[in-house]
Parts: structure tokens; C-alpha cells; sequence
């Protein structure tokens, strides 16, 4: 008897008898047990195939299955901790609103300062907003005191006259 070779983007069989595709690629449980009731379907009567190697398929599925999943875990936490990144440059770039900063100009690489306006996310790096200018975080060289002058309350200290 010959069995045609099969590949991972074959069409797979539904038990209502239509065919799909997986637009993963990816072989999950269903896949394997459908795999191995063809196998046992259309194995040798006179030579069948030993336990061993059904226990030895299902504890290499097994392997392959908990690899992908740990493999989905990664990539999950890999996205978090950029958002979480991104989040941190952002609480931390907005303590600077406010304040006088000196810089590297991107444009010109010479040394500027100015009153920070805004801060912003862009391209995935903390932007601030100073005299209409972008410059990133990592140009700034130094923080000044706060632009506004620090006033005293007239009321609390002209109460001792």
C-alpha cells in the first residue's frame, strides 16, 4: 500500500468532513492524535508498531508542545517589559516638565538649554519638548532648577509686622 507524504500546510480533515487549513502552521494536539490514528490505520498487520515508540512520539510531542509554550510565555513577557520600559521613561521624562535642562542639540551637536514643555513617546524613546524642538532624553546633559522663580508667600511672612 502507499501513503503520500504529508506536510505542515497540508489541509487537515474535521470529523464534519470539511478540510482546513491553519493559518499558524503550528501542529497541536488534534494534529498529533489525527497523525496517530492515521499511523495506526495504516500500519503493517504483520509487523505492528511497538508501544515503545507510541510512548516515545507522545513524550516527544509532549517536549515540542511545552517548548512552544514557554517559547509564547517569553515573547509575552518580552512585551510587557517594553511597555513597562516605556512607561518608566515616560514617569520619569515627565519630572523634568517644567524644568530648565541643558542638552546636545541632535540637529547640530552643539549645547543648548531650555524649558521642557511636554514630554512624549516617540519611535519608542522618551521625546522632550523644548522651544518647539524634539530632543530625545538621552541628550540631556543636566537638570537646572525650575524656569518659574521661586516666590514667597507675602501673607505668611508679613504676618510677624
Amino acid at each position: 500500500m502507499n501513503v503520500s507524504g504529508t506536510s505542515s500546510t497540508d489541509p487537515v480533515s474535521t470529523p464534519g468532513g470539511s478540510t482546513s487549513t491553519s493559518s499558524s502552521n503550528k501542529l497541536g494536539k488534534d494534529a498529533f492524535m489525527n497523525l496517530l490514528v492515521t499511523q495506526l490505520k495504516h500500519q503493517d498487520p504483520m509487523a505492528p508498531t511497538e508501544n515503545q515508540e507510541f510512548i516515545a512520539q507522545l513524550a516527544q510531542f509532549s517536549s515540542l508542545e511545552g517548548i512552544q509554550e514557554l517559547n509564547d510565555n517569553m515573547l509575552g513577557l518580552a512585551v510587557l517589559q517594553q511597555s513597562n520600559a516605556l512607561m518608566s521613561q515616560l514617569t520619569q521624562s515627565s519630572d523634568l516638565i517644567g524644568k530648565t535642562v541643558k542638552y546636545i542639540d541632535p540637529n547640530t551637536n552643539a549645547e543648548a538649554s531650555g524649558d521642557v514643555e511636554s514630554v512624549k513617546i516617540k519611535d519608542g524613546i522618551a521625546v522632550l519638548n523644548i522651544g518647539s524642538k524634539d530632543i530625545p532624553l538621552g541628550n540631556v546633559t543636566e537638570v537646572l532648577a525650575s524656569s518659574e522663580p521661586v516666590t514667597e508667600d507675602t501673607e505668611n511672612s508679613s504676618s510677624g509686622s
